[in-house]
């Protein structure tokens, strides 16, 4: 009897001690101070683009961007600005989240917001810290400027063209 109860004890414990290799956990510690916004409302846009960050959710990520969505930076050296669309943007926002350890972002105070409740133009600054392993944290201080859309008032707004302005 005791010979059972030990086995038990043991299958128990090596088993609790596992980490599932097909569900691989993404984010060593929780997320206390984020969680999903409702996306009808700007507010909720950032929110859940902050939580797709600190989570590295692309699922997340992927429901904030329109199908016709556009990414712009500029090549402050060359003059230049370069774009991309929603698939290159969602390989590239997958390869960051895969790459790097831990994201972190902060959205700064709105610069400017106009538009009306169809279509906004928004300018906020933030500071996202990349860090790849302990010697290696990147930080990046910026500027967005997004257009956001949708196509009736009770619908999500969704970025259709985001122009990054970082010092990157």
């Amino acid at each position: 009897m005791l010979l059972i109860i030990g086995l038990a004890i043991g299958f128990v414990t090596t088993f609790q001690s596992c980490d599932n290799p097909f569900a691989p956990r993404l984010v060593e510690k929780p997320i206390l101070d984020a969680g999903l916004g409702d996306q009808t409302t700007i507010d909720g846009v950032f929110q859940n683009f902050r939580y797709a960050y600190l989570t590295k959710d692309t699922l997340v990520y992927g429901r904030l961007l329109a199908q016709n969505f556009t990414f712009i930076y500029r090549n402050y050296d060359k003059g230049i600005d370069y774009t991309w669309s929603r698939d290159q943007d969602m390989q590239s926002t997958a390869g960051l989240f895969q790459t790097a350890q831990q994201l972190n972002l902060v959205w700064n105070d709105v610069v400017i917001s106009t538009g009306d409740s169809l279509l906004v133009d928004i300018s906020r600054g933030f500071n996202l810290s990349i860090t790849f392993d302990p010697t290696d944290i990147i930080q990046v201080q910026g500027r967005v400027n997004l257009r956001l859309t949708r196509a009736t008032t009770k619908d999500k707004w969704l970025i259709l063209i985001w122009r990054d302005e970082s010092n990157f």
